[in-house]
């Protein structure tokens, strides 16, 4: 008789500093579909249930896929929206208990609720209510999530990406389906061992570009050929989580059924953990001020490769508004020209050119309406738009290829030479259908300013001219002390000095 298999995604990345609400409408704006029809918007994409469904097929199972939850990475999720999405897994899981061998679930791992602190490990203790100790419980994690306790106590199984830019979603869901299809055969006995350190994050963010960090990646991998060891994830935090159990983990799942895999494991998550501390100040990044950055750009000389800035600190990858303007205005003081800025989330100034037709001047101000105390405030500008869309976008590069967001109502402004991308939605750049899709066309461009960290180099890096990074003070600024944290347990590091 088949396996059967209960699937399910529920993926957000909290920023406590943030105002407002992650609620339901974020996620239905964004991604909230149901059992086939996740399917087939993400059923062969790089995508965690694309992982799970491959490994499914391989080993026979039944599945049922209960829903894929996505949205932006943003303020806390609310009460209710959490309460409906966990609520549609629970109920599922409680419909198929008498007949179900295991559960395979695509999470992030730094998810804080507005009711609690650890959004996956409640979720996870809802479930173990429902289905017993017992039963086989799969997860996949953001190399950035915040793996407590209370998650390890109620999983057997966790496998996390091991590239920033990720671009491993799928092979990390065939992993850990393959490794809960040992354990629901009787062919392993899983259990996963946790090392903390206190840090706020790994000193690169977990980036796989930089040497030291890539090393400790190399590392895992090499240690998941030891017997009796089936995972080894290195998950970097997220330091825009104010949450007591903040700081990177090294989680190694083993077999309890080969002798001495949990004394090796334990050994494996330290060493690696200890490495992590050992590297704090090793920070790869060059963070360029907003005035350097733009004294950089106009300078810079257009070639067909153009010169790529990424504002770091308003990167929506991390919670942070996308709507600063601190490095635009730069960019204006210093006269560079031929140039693009993606994006500025303003829902408002999207709407007021919208009211507008291509070719029309518009004057309006334009960003810093959230939180002016982080990246600047608004910017009244003159400007001719240039494009007008309803924001749909298909990905084509190596982490959204194939996969169809929007970000609402968008317009192209030009103003004083610089094509301004304003949109209603938020997101970070990943893939350059997000610029090309409304006309922007970046070998044409002498800079492009992406509102990302890391993960804009998979798509954009292969066709800069040079890279730089900086930070325009806005709510991910890499100065963690400019954000009142509060509940982290001190001392902790950049904040202390332990």
């Amino acid at each position: 008789m088949a396996l059967r298999v209960l699937t399910a995604e529920f993926v957000h990345e909290s920023n406590t500093f943030k105002k407002g609400s992650t609620d339901l409408a974020t996620f239905r704006a964004e991604t909230l579909d149901l059992g086939e029809d996740a399917i087939r918007r993400f059923g062969d994409v790089n995508a965690e249930i694309a992982g799970f469904l491959d490994a499914g097929r391989a080993a026979g199972w039944e599945i049922r896929h209960v829903v894929s939850a996505h949205a932006t990475p943003g303020a806390r999720v609310s009460r209710e929206a959490f309460d409906h999405i966990a609520g549609l897994i629970c109920d599922a899981a409680r419909e198929e208990k008498d007949r179900l061998d295991g559960i395979l679930l695509g999470l992030h791992g730094a998810m804080v609720p507005d009711f609690c602190e650890d959004g996956e490990g409640e979720l996870l203790s809802r479930l173990r209510a429902i289905v017993g100790p017992e039963l086989p419980i799969a997860v996949t994690l953001d190399l950035h999530a915040i793996a407590t306790p209370a998650m390890i106590a109620k999983a057997q199984i966790f496998v996390s990406y091991k590239t920033y830019p990720h671009v491993d979603m799928r092979e990390t869901g065939r992993h850990a389906g393959r490794l809960l299809d040992a354990a629901m055969r009787g062919v392993t006995r899983p259990a996963t061992c946790r090392a903390h350190r206190p840090m706020l994050e790994e000193a690169n963010s977990g980036r796989t570009d930089v040497p030291e960090t890539a090393s400790l990646y190399a590392r895992a991998r090499a240690f998941e050929a030891t017997p009796g060891i089936l995972a080894v994830s290195i998950n970097a935090s997220f330091a825009e989580a104010d949450v007591a159990e903040a700081g990177p983990t090294v989680l190694v799942t083993h077999d309890l059924a080969v002798e001495g895999a949990a004394e090796t494991a334990r050994r494996m998550a330290e060493e690696i953990a200890d490495t992590i501390w050992e590297q704090r100040g090793s920070v790869s990044n060059t963070f360029l001020t907003p005035a350097e950055a733009a004294q950089m750009a106009r300078d810079f000389p257009a070639a067909g490769r153009p010169l790529i800035i990424a504002d770091y600190a308003d990167n929506p990858g991390a919670g942070a508004y996308g709507d600063a303007t601190a490095l635009l205005a730069a960019l204006i003081e210093a006269g560079a020209t031929g140039g693009a800025f993606a994006p500025i989330i303003d829902p408002e100034a999207a709407a007021i050119l919208h009211r507008h037709a291509v070719g029309d001047t518009v004057t309006l101000p334009l960003g810093g309406k959230v939180d002016p105390a982080f990246g600047g405030g608004p910017l009244t500008l003159t400007g001719r738009i240039e494009h007008l869309s309803d924001g749909l976008y298909t990905g084509d590069g190596p982490i959204l290829g194939g996969i169809t967001h929007t970000f609402g109502p968008t317009a192209v402004f030009r103003t004083h030479g610089i094509d301004v991308l304003v949109v209603s939605q938020p997101g970070q750049m990943l893939d350059q259908q997000q610029v090309r899709a409304f006309g922007i066309v970046p070998e044409r461009l002498t800079f492009l300013v992406v509102k990302s960290m890391q993960h804009f180099r998979a798509a954009f890096e292969p066709l800069a001219g040079k890279v730089i990074v900086c930070d325009s003070g806005a709510l991910a600024t890499p100065r963690a002390a400019l954000r009142p944290y509060i509940r982290v347990r001190r001392p902790i590091w950049p904040l202390d000095k332990i």
